[in-house]
């Protein structure tokens, strides 16, 4: 099951104005829902859901912004997001007020992926609180909001974060904070260099051995950007840390306060194990219904209304990493996984993504079937593939587009005979459609059909294999490998590290040892496909 956006444009100037957003133009609706976060592509057609948050990168011409808006004017979106500074002229101010869409600006120094990550951790609805259920008079795993009522309680903006310092969730003011604050916020993530500072000065060790706030003075732990004292305090389950609390304030805590965070943390620790709880259940759930839907059996269609795609085509994508010496962990299969979603759904909201077999299988809407929807796709997952770069070995699979839910079991084979063809040459980084690795394909299908039959090698090939093992010697690969390069002697020779007289030394032992007649070309693609298809 995807989950849905349930803040209002209200909230995200609320958490995210003063770090990462300002309003340059327009007067927002702050109690609009926000319906998802979409990537302005002028090659594409918009295709947004209402009360899409737009973001207009690269657009910073006033007059492509106001032709922008007027474009996105049907769709109703929230809001505009442009690069700050934007320059407001009559006739933008004339779009945006017919549009009837404010116009935000990010700040220099945020970057247009920091901002998706934080919107979507802002926007997404947790799974776990949709029941109403709450902790504290906050709604449950609503992190932001318990941040909030946080940092009015010790009257400074504070951070959540879990054992691995990564933030969990922020509240508003962090305008009052330093620039090491704001670099963790828009990294979501605590700087490796300022984390070894805090763990040199032994500040994680007394944060996780004590029941008690700690500080962290900035003169002592010398790092430049780090200017507001740090009040840390760890939230505890039992005798587990989850995580801890840091309020960046100039002052000590009053005996109060203090007695107030101790309190959150308890609070914050109830909304964190529902909140994990929530996750797995949610996984789980939206795990069942993708795959439910590309098996294309009768509950096809059901689970396709239920992730909220059963009105359009789809693109079936896959994505896979591939294999290494050692095994592939668990969490770094889910890691793929969840950032090849964030991908997915922040260039299409709509897009439902799970892990399933290793493999991260997305549902991609598109707005029909055919070769535009399959292009935007392949585009999309090649996007993704530039942006993790060296952080996962991977490779994408893009399937045909399936007008319904009947035809997504196709589109699901063709993305596995794909993802086989791809994994097999082991080359990271690349993105296929069934029509640029048919052959390949088709090879491999072959190779399942003599194993599946049990056909080993015969006749030339098999005296050759035989040979090689009784006499340890090499024309198997010599063959294979002067094939591949189209018969070129010196090509062959270079590639096997040896002297083109010793490469034709060999092909004339290969012909004695087989029976091989290497100049009839029948006899060639007959072996060549032998060694292709066959162990």
């Amino acid at each position: 099951m995807t989950t849905h956006p349930r803040a209002s444009l209200g909230r995200v100037l609320d958490d995210l104005g003063a770090t990462v957003l300002e309003l340059a133009l327009g007067t927002p609706d702050r109690e609009r829902d926000i319906g998802g976060v979409v990537i302005f592509d002028p090659a594409d057609e918009p295709d947004l859901p209402p009360g899409a948050l737009v973001l207009a990168v690269g657009v910073t011409d006033p007059a492509a912004l106001a032709g922008l808006l007027a474009d996105l004017a049907p769709h109703r979106p929230a809001g505009l997001i442009a690069r700050h500074p934007v320059t407001v002229t009559r006739a933008l101010r004339q779009a945006a007020a017919q549009a009837k869409t404010p116009v935000l600006a990010l700040a220099q120094g945020a970057t247009w992926a920091q901002l998706v990550a934080l919107l979507n951790l802002l926007l997404t609805e947790d799974l776990a609180g949709a029941d109403g259920e709450s902790f504290g008079g906050l709604p449950s795993g609503d992190l932001f909001a318990v941040a909030n009522a946080v940092a009015a309680l010790v009257d400074a903006p504070v951070t959540i974060e879990d054992r691995s310092s990564r933030v969990l969730a922020f509240s508003g003011r962090q305008d009052e904070a330093d620039p090491a604050r704001i670099e963790t916020i828009l990294g979501r993530q605590v700087p490796a260099r300022w984390a070894k500072a805090l763990t040199d000065h032994g500040v994680f060790r007394d944060l996780y051995r004590y029941d008690r706030p700690v500080v962290v003075d900035p003169a002592a732990i010398g790092y430049p950007d780090l200017t507001v004292p740090r009040v840390a305090y760890a939230v505890r389950a039992g005798g587990a840390v989850l995580g801890s609390i840091w309020a960046a304030t100039g002052r000590p805590l009053t005996a109060e306060r203090e007695a107030a965070l101790r309190d959150a943390a308890k609070l914050v620790a109830l909304h964190l194990l529902r909140l994990r709880a929530g996750a797995d259940v949610s996984r789980r759930l939206r795990t069942d219904l993708v795959a439910t839907a590309i098996e294309g059996g009768a509950g096809a269609r059901q689970a396709l209304a239920r992730l909220g795609l059963a009105d359009g085509p789809l693109v079936v994508v896959g994505g896979a990493l591939l294999d290494a010496a050692e095994p592939v962990a668990e969490a770094d299969r889910q890691r793929f996984a969840d950032a090849f979603a964030l991908h997915l759904m922040a260039m299409n909201p709509g897009a439902a993504v799970a892990d399933i077999g290793g493999v991260a299988y997305g549902l991609f809407p598109v707005a029909a079937a055919g070769e535009a929807g399959e292009e935007r796709a392949q585009r999309t997952a090649a996007q993704f593939l530039d942006r993790v770069g060296t952080g996962f070995k991977a490779v994408a699979a893009v399937g045909p587009a399936a007008a319904d839910a009947t035809a997504l079991a196709a589109a699901r084979q063709g993305v596995d005979r794909i993802l086989r063809v791809l994994r097999g040459a082991g080359q990271p980084g690349r993105v296929a459609r069934l029509a640029d690795v048919q052959t390949e394909a088709l090879l491999v299908d072959l190779g399942d059909l003599a194993a599946a039959r049990g056909d080993p090698p015969v006749g030339p090939i098999a005296r050759l294999i035989d040979y090689d093992e009784s006499a340890d010697t090499h024309l198997v690969t010599t063959l294979r490998t002067w094939l591949a390069t189209f018969g070129d002697a010196q090509a062959a020779a270079a590639q096997l590290f040896i002297h083109p007289n010793t490469l034709r030394y060999r092909l004339r032992r290969i012909a004695e040892v087989s029976g091989l007649d290497l100049t009839n070309p029948d006899e060639r693609f007959a072996a060549e496909l032998q060694l292709r298809i066959l162990p």
